[in-house]
Parts: structure tokens; C-alpha cells; sequence
């Protein structure tokens, strides 16, 4: 006799597999300590059971002092207002239905301010509170991201400022008294606003490039790059516009690698550090090509990568800025500029796979070294 399995009409139906059943802490290992945020879990009477590392360097309380104690005392923070927040949440009092409390600000005594959350763990629906667990975050970080916000916003209009101003001026200049003005000076005045117009773009396009590079979408085209030609061409550009053809020194290491890159992108990292050597330094501005070892692959010594180093015989950048260079709105001089240049050419030289480096150049200047490796386009692979 055979024992068949019953179907529903159609066909016989695979039989599920069991549903995962969740991992606990014990078997996932995980030690509260290891948690990046605050971890304070306190009983059903309100004592506190748990109290991690992140909690004790949040709230400068050692763990063996708030273990065991009741929750408002190891953890006696207040709103905005000045109100203590554990009697006025009521976690263990409260309605039967809450399940807990949103993040918000809070202050610790002293006036430190954390980001606070809670979770009421009950065992049934509606039943008594088994578990309070509360989440503790540092508000240093965000506090940091609100300045750098603040600070950009403030640094952009005041860079659009002067350029809008000077567009309206002289554009409502010309439509108002037009026939008043020569030729010579209509022309000039449309020079201006042509430059200035430029100058509102440059600053749009690092603010997008900002945009992107923070966001992690900084998209890279890799082609074949000449970095050779590629310094050239930016060397006549610069002898054109009128500095002496022997200010500037370019000196490539043959035979160099291959190198895939975005020729766009590196077109925009030798603009930045060559306008910083000729605007900033003094003296000659050396360019030096050479084959290197690839960042990743140091260890084996292959020429895997290409590094470009600019260099210039001024004044340098001050060793306690070094560390600072790129990062947002440094400014190595008062000779103008955004301060987004070189963040921006580290954003681009990071999406590549490489690295970039300051230091003092032998001739006593600024030098800045970028190395990119020679990595393929994927469809290559």
C-alpha cells in the first residue's frame, strides 16, 4: 500500500522549507561591548543589567557604578526643558500599549547633550515591562555635519554673492544706458560678465562634484590616458595665457604603464594642483612622471600604477596644516578660491583606487603626489 501526500488541485505542491529561526546573542556571538552605540538594558524592577563600553564612554559613568542601580540613577538624563525624562516617559508605569520611545536629544548632567532612544520589551501584548532597552549616540558627530553644513552654505553664498552682483550691475548698466557707452566699453563690461558667469559655473560644478564624491557616485569613463601629454597640454595652456615658458619643469620616467582613468577627472586633479603651485608657489614648478608601485601592491614592487608629483619653491604649506589640506574650505593663502579644490581632487584620486600625499618639496615649497593604478575598464577584464 502506498501513503500519498495530499495536493491541492492542479498538481502536487513542494513542501516549504521550515522558516529560519532567529539567531540568538549567544549564538551569534556577539559581546555588548563590541556594539558601536550605548547599550543600557535594565530588568523588570528598573535595575540595570547591562551598561556597555559605548555607554560608559558616552556618559563618562564606569559600568561597574551603574550596574545593578536603578535605571534613573545610573542614567538621570533630562529634555531640553529640564524635565527628568524617566519620570515623564513612565516606561515601567505607563500605558500598556507603548512599545517604546522615538530617538531624541537629551541631556546628561553637565549639560552633555546624547541621542536617545528606548524599546519597552514586554513578554506578552500588554503585559508588565520585562526589558527596557535604551540606545545611547554620541551627538558630536552629527553636530560636526551640521557646522560643515552650515559652513558651506555660508562659504557658497558668499562666493556667489560678488560674481551675481557684478552680472546684475552690469547688465542692468548696459540696458539702461546702452548708447551712452563706446564700443570699447560695452565689450569690457561683457568680458566681466562672461567671466564672472564662468566663475558661478566653476563653483555649481563643485558643489555637484561635493555632491557625488560625499554620496559615494562619482562616476569614472576609464580610457586610455596620455598623463604625459595630458600635463602638456595644461603647461601651454599656462605659457598662453602668459607665465614664462621656464617656470615650469616636466620630467617623465619612461617607460611608464598603461593607464585607464577618467581623462576628464584627471584633467580636473592636474588643474587644481598646478593653478595651487603657480597661484600659491614661487619659483619653478616642477612635474615629475614617474612608474610606481601599484597602492594596494607595494609589497611586490611592480610598476602597477603611475604617481604625478607637483612641486614648487615658495614658502610651503605650514606643518601644522598638512593635515588639514584636504580637507573642506583649507586655504593655503588669501589669494582667493573656495577652498573645495583639493578636497575635491582627493575625492577623485580616492574613486580611482589611489592615493595623494603633501609634503615639502626639496626646493623648500609645497609638493603634492597623487598615484593612480593602472587598472582596466571592466569589460577588459
Amino acid at each position: 500500500m502506498t501513503v500519498g501526500t495530499s495536493s491541492a488541485p492542479g498538481g502536487p505542491r513542494a513542501a516549504r522549507p521550515p522558516a529560519p529561526r532567529p539567531a540568538g546573542p549567544a549564538e551569534l556571538g556577539i559581546d555588548p561591548d563590541q556594539l558601536p552605540d550605548g547599550l543600557v538594558v535594565a530588568d523588570e524592577h528598573g535595575r540595570v543589567i547591562c551598561f556597555n563600553a559605548a555607554a560608559a564612554r558616552i556618559t563618562a559613568v564606569p559600568a561597574e557604578h551603574a550596574l545593578g542601580r536603578r535605571l534613573d540613577a545610573a542614567l538621570p538624563l533630562e529634555d531640553l526643558e529640564g524635565r527628568r525624562w524617566w519620570q515623564l516617559t513612565d516606561p515601567y508605569g505607563g500605558l500598556a500599549i507603548r512599545v517604546g520611545q522615538p530617538e531624541r536629544n537629551l541631556l546628561l548632567p553637565g549639560g552633555r547633550e546624547v541621542l536617545v532612544s528606548a524599546r519597552y520589551v514586554r513578554t506578552r501584548p500588554t503585559g508588565p515591562v520585562h526589558r527596557v532597552v535604551v540606545s545611547l549616540r554620541d551627538t558630536e558627530a552629527r553636530r560636526r555635519t551640521e557646522r560643515s553644513h552650515a559652513e558651506l552654505i555660508a562659504i557658497v553664498a558668499h562666493e556667489l554673492r560678488s560674481p551675481l552682483t557684478s552680472v546684475k550691475g552690469f547688465t542692468a548698466t548696459l540696458l539702461a544706458k546702452w548708447e551712452r557707452f563706446t564700443d570699447e566699453q560695452k565689450q569690457l563690461m561683457l568680458e566681466t560678465v562672461d567671466a564672472d558667469a564662468d566663475r558661478v559655473t566653476r563653483l555649481i560644478a563643485e558643489l555637484l562634484d561635493i555632491s557625488r564624491i560625499d554620496s559615494g557616485r562619482l562616476e569614472l569613463r576609464r580610457q586610455p590616458v596620455d598623463i604625459g601629454a595630458a600635463v602638456g597640454r595644461h603647461i601651454q595652456a599656462y605659457v598662453a595665457a602668459g607665465q614664462p615658458a621656464d617656470r615650469f619643469l616636466l620630467r617623465i620616467q619612461h617607460p611608464l604603464p598603461d593607464l585607464w582613468a577618467d581623462p576628464d577627472k584627471v584633467d580636473q586633479v592636474l588643474s587644481n594642483l598646478l593653478e595651487n603651485a603657480v597661484r600659491h608657489g614661487e619659483g619653478t614648478v616642477t612635474i615629475d612622471i614617474t612608474p610606481s608601485a601599484s597602492p594596494r601592491e607595494r609589497e611586490s614592487g611592480e610598476h602597477a600604477a603611475t604617481s604625478v608629483t607637483v612641486s614648487d619653491e615658495g614658502p610651503g604649506i605650514p606643518e601644522e596644516s598638512m593635515n588639514r589640506v584636504f580637507t573642506r574650505f583649507w586655504r593655503g593663502s588669501k589669494r582667493g578660491g573656495t577652498g573645495l579644490g583639493l578636497y575635491i581632487v582627493k575625492g577623485i584620486v580616492e574613486a580611482h583606487g589611489g592615493t595623494i600625499t603633501v609634503g615639502r618639496a626639496p626646493g623648500g615649497g609645497a609638493e603634492l603626489r597623487f598615484t593612480l593604478p593602472v587598472a582596466a575598464p571592466a569589460y577588459l577584464g
